[in-house]
């Protein structure tokens, strides 16, 4: 199950077993309480079904989408297609990169990857045609240009090098490869933004600005980019030059 995808990495494994390992005992840092959050046994336990759509709709807002029209924004925007190689970081218990191993079939890939030793084995539980590795979010261990698209929902926010998380985003996409990303998205107006911005410290997730991620981006030789507001969040997609 994991020879394709340990043909992709850049790094001899650690261990491999249900999900491939390149960190061993090694644990990432926290950059705060909601990320703590993620590596604890009972998150996991209820990520999918009750914690991820209750805090989505609290940051989205009641008119913002739903988990469903998550899920149809990352797979149109990523532009997924048979036999294609997808990249769902941070991907959680795997609920998007289940979806996405469905679209690119057996031909194809579907690589969750998390640090999170406890979301990572539910998601292998739940099975659904896809591969999973435990590794450095920011730095993905994957060859230059071997993706044909990556999918980071939920997660760059609480990323301590979120600007660096791109840059290896931007290097492991093929050229014409296509992103899609759900992160923060600071409001505009007084005294909404000062809410939003201690919400973030409080928290530990950083508070992006509307329209920083697309700029990045663009920054990063993406075009065709896409910019979607809801509430405290944004959703961003692009296709690499």
């Amino acid at each position: 199950m994991n020879r394709r995808l340990l043909d992709l990495l850049t790094a001899e494994p650690v261990q491999v077993g249900d999900y491939v390992d390149m960190l061993g005992d090694v644990e990432q840092p926290s950059t705060g309480v909601a990320q703590r959050l993620m590596r604890t046994s009972l998150v996991p336990r209820i990520y999918e079904r009750y914690w991820r759509p209750a805090l989505g709709r609290v940051a989205k807002g009641l008119a913002g989408p739903s988990m469903a029209e998550e899920h149809r924004f990352a797979r149109e925007n990523l532009a997924l297609h048979k036999g294609h190689i997808v990249l769902d970081v941070a991907c959680g218990t795997g609920g998007f990169t289940r979806g996405f191993a469905g679209v690119v079939g057996p031909e194809g890939l579907a690589i969750g990857l998390d640090s999170s030793r406890t979301m990572l084995s539910r998601a292998v539980a739940a099975g659904g045609g896809a591969v999973y590795l435990r590794a450095d979010a920011v730095r993905p261990p994957l060859r230059d240009e071997s993706l044909d698209a990556v999918c980071c929902f939920a997660a760059l926010h609480m990323f301590a090098e979120p600007m660096v998380a791109l840059d290896s985003f931007a290097r492991t996409l093929k050229p014409g490869g296509h992103i899609a990303m759900l992160t923060s998205g600071r409001r505009d107006q007084q005294p909404l933004r000062t809410v939003d911005t201690l919400v973030g410290q409080a928290s530990g997730q950083r508070m992006f600005d509307r329209g920083q991620i697309g700029a990045a981006l663009r920054a990063r030789g993406f075009t065709a980019v896409v910019e979607r507001y809801a509430g405290l969040t944004q959703l961003v997609a692009g296709r690499k030059d």
